[in-house]
C-alpha cells in the first residue's frame, strides 16, 4: 500500500520510519532539503543589471505635461470667471 492509499492520515509517531523530528529534536539527514546557498551555481548568470528607478527624460516629459495640463485649467478657469 503507497503512502496515498493509507487510510490512517495520522502517522505513528513511535515508527522508526515516520518523517519529522528524531526524538533529541534534531532531523535526520535526508529529511529536509538543501539550503538554499548550497545551490548558488544553479540558474542563469546575470549579465545585464539595468538600472533602478527613472531616466531623466521621462521624468521631464511627465512633468512638462503635468504643467501644460495645469495650465490649461487655470486659463479655462479664468475665461469661465470673466
Amino acid at each position: 500500500m503507497t503512502p496515498s492509499q493509507n487510510p490512517d492520515a495520522d502517522p505513528d509517531p513511535h515508527r522508526r520510519d515516520t518523517p519529522g523530528p528524531a526524538p533529541g529534536g534534531s532531523v535526520p539527514p535526508g529529511e529536509t532539503p538543501p539550503d538554499e546557498s548550497s545551490m548558488s551555481g544553479a540558474g542563469p548568470r546575470d549579465t545585464h543589471n539595468p538600472t533602478k528607478g527613472w531616466a531623466k527624460g521621462p521624468l521631464t516629459l511627465i512633468g512638462v505635461l503635468v504643467a501644460l495640463m495645469a495650465a490649461f485649467f487655470i486659463v479655462y478657469a479664468l475665461v469661465l470667471l470673466l
